[in-house]
């Protein structure tokens, strides 16, 4: 089994209804594993981490 894992940076740390959105549709999607997420809202970041099939990541 080949898998290919991601970890987006995206310029959202501030809005937790925003981040809980793309967390939740990587949680929902089929053969994909969501590994860890963290927000810094100083920064207005957040770092989201996932793994899963190559066509399905």
């Amino acid at each position: 089994m080949k898998a290919l894992m991601c970890v987006p940076n995206i310029s959202e740390g501030k809005d937790s209804s925003v981040i809980e959105k793309v967390v939740e549709t990587i949680r929902s999607s089929k053969d994909v594993t969501l590994l860890d997420y963290s927000s810094v809202p100083d920064h207005n970041r957040s770092v989201i981490s996932y793994i899963g099939e190559p066509d399905a990541v």
